[in-house]
């Protein structure tokens, strides 16, 4: 991006830059460097995960998040900054995603109130539009958790407050809430435990510090596009595959493995590749490198030309996302299932679901309407809204069916003139079991009641595969082991899955329960999962066994038990 000269004055060490009051447009220059910089650590974000499990998806929910805050103001002449802040806190309402997103965006709500109608910004009017963002922050969520994104946002509006009468200028004042952004981070293990015990800092948190060190680095006239230059090793480097919306110029998507003929310059790498593409990730293992960037079509050789020049190619891909996206978008035109249709004054039911299959069940089961959506792939305040707003009802249910939807299943509720129910269904199992209670021509209120009984009454069970090495409520785990979760707690460890199934129901006491049911994901093949049930009935001959195709991605089973 283009640096906009908002700072009064040079910028050499005699004299340092001043910044008047902030309008609008240099409101937009901002929010676009913090979005800038927010994408370029997004996976650092991303790998901030308390679980080893492959969900990690904070960094590209903020990312999403002030992309649709971006694109709210991206084309605006506006100077008033008060209209400018309210369309971005808009864009982030409507494009809120996951947990983090929701509270980013109640960030720029109260951010946006102290803005109201007001053509500039100086220092104590910042100060306070940080500490109403605080505020609003904390009063959207009813059991507010510090070490979290929260703790952030009042560590960042205390600095300022706390920086107020001594400030001359926005910058020294930005370097300060970046520096206490910063620390507060740094802190958060010390007041969430369970961050401690995985060895992380809260992601949400890590994403806010971004956001505002965005802001210091264009002020600063620094690089936005690269990283720290940090490499990974190559057996972790992540290679995310294309989302549903493809960003501008990400045509082709291009790896490279490679031996360089001398020591490679990490930095410089970055900067030349910068000239070609974005979405930048390198590893190195025993010598060789992998590189991987996403560019558009008439670029799609370059970086293959560059690195020659580095070295010994080994190996190259080139995947066309557009053509992958379009590919996904057919099969799901092709997926469709029977929605349950809706009469005036009954109650609609929208689920979010993960995977076709099980899509296809929650519609046997009466649904309305289905949101595609779980984990790494949660769904907009907006999509959500969208999905029942033109169904010929006012009365709404909405099971979010994961822990991280259910702010902006709220959000979208809070917005919507219908009157909407949202049942705290954390997983699948819970989902269902709710739809089980489901009665069309039913009380809303009693209705939603009995849905919210109903998943309380059945345990959920997920197989995956760790993505890290850790140790977590007393369950040593080894990066690529198999590892099995209850109701959402890590409980078990081992090298198969069938192994893991078996060490999940001993530690879930299933012996007062009387029905298990799989639902396998799109990672395994059915012909393993039947060996595996079959064995579970043999262990567990009085209960009833079912099998479903579920075709959720990251998890191989998740299991019901009822």
């Amino acid at each position: 991006m283009t640096f906009d000269p908002i700072i009064q004055g040079d910028s050499g060490e005699n004299n340092p830059p001043q910044l008047g009051p902030v309008d609008g447009q240099q409101l937009k220059n901002l929010i676009e460097a913090s979005l800038t910089w927010l994408r370029t650590n997004q996976q650092i974000v991303n790998e901030l995960n308390i679980f080893p499990v492959p969900d990690g998806d904070t960094g590209t929910n903020m990312v999403l998040t002030m992309q649709a805050a971006y694109n709210e103001i991206s084309s605006s002449g506006e100077h008033n900054i008060g209209k400018m802040a309210h369309a971005v806190a808009q864009g982030a309402l409507m494009g809120a995603r996951g947990n983090s997103g929701v509270i980013l965006s109640q960030i720029w709500r109260g951010i946006a109130r102290v803005l109201d109608n007001l053509d500039a910004m100086d220092i104590p009017t910042f100060v306070r539009a940080l500490g109403e963002g605080r505020n609003t922050a904390y009063k959207g969520i009813v059991r507010p958790v510090e070490g979290t994104i929260l703790t952030v946002a009042k560590d960042i509006a205390a600095e300022a407050e706390k920086q107020l009468e001594t400030s001359e200028d926005f910058l020294t004042l930005l370097e300060d809430i970046v520096q206490a952004a910063d620390a507060s981070v740094r802190h958060t293990p010390e007041l969430l435990p369970i961050l401690k015990q995985a060895g992380v800092v809260d992601s949400g948190g890590k994403g806010l510090f971004y956001l505002f060190e965005g802001m210091l680095r264009y002020l600063k006239g620094q690089s936005l596009e690269v990283n720290l230059a940090t490499v990974q090793p190559l057996s972790t480097l992540a290679i995310q595959e294309a989302k549903e919306t493809i960003e501008p110029g990400q045509d082709f998507e291009v790896v490279i493995d490679f031996t360089p003929e001398r020591p490679l310059d990490i930095e410089r790498f970055y900067n030349e590749l910068t000239q070609y593409g974005t979405s930048i990730q390198v590893g190195e293992g025993d010598g060789m490198y992998r590189m991987h960037i996403h560019v558009p079509t008439e670029k799609r050789y370059q970086p293959i030309d560059y690195t020659m020049k580095l070295g010994t190619i080994t190996h190259v891909t080139i995947e066309n996302l557009v053509a992958q996206v379009q590919q996904r978008t057919d099969q799901k035109i092709q997926s469709k299932v029977n929605l349950a249709p809706v009469e005036p004054g009954q109650i609609a039911t929208i689920a979010i679901s993960p995977g076709i299959g099980i899509s296809r069940i929650f519609a046997s089961l009466g649904v309305a309407a289905i949101v595609e959506g779980g984990q790494t792939m949660n769904p907009s305040t907006d999509e959500i809204l969208k999905s029942f707003e033109n169904l010929p009802t006012d009365k709404i249910i909405i099971l979010p069916n994961n822990k991280n939807i259910i702010l902006a299943a709220q959000t979208a509720a809070n917005f919507s003139v219908k009157n909407i129910k949202v049942v705290q269904c954390n997983t699948i199992p819970q989902g269902l079991a709710a739809m089980l209670r489901l009665s069309p021509d039913g009380n809303l209120e009693e209705v939603y009641q009995e849905m919210s009984q109903a998943i309380t009454e059945v345990d959920t069970g997920e197989i995956t595969v760790a993505t890290r090495s850790v140790k977590m409520n007393g369950v040593q785990v080894k990066k690529g082991d198999v590892i099995a979760l209850l109701n959402g707690k890590l409980i078990y460890s081992a090298t198969t899955i069938e192994e893991a199934c078996l060490g999940l129901l001993a530690k879930a006491n299933v012996s007062d329960r009387e029905r298990i049911t799989l639902f396998y994901g799109s990672d395994i093949q059915s012909i393993d999962v039947n060996k595996i049930s079959d064995k579970i009935r043999s262990v567990y001959p009085n209960h009833e066994v079912e099998i479903h195709e579920g075709n959720q991605p990251h998890y191989q089973l998740i299991m019901s038990l009822e």
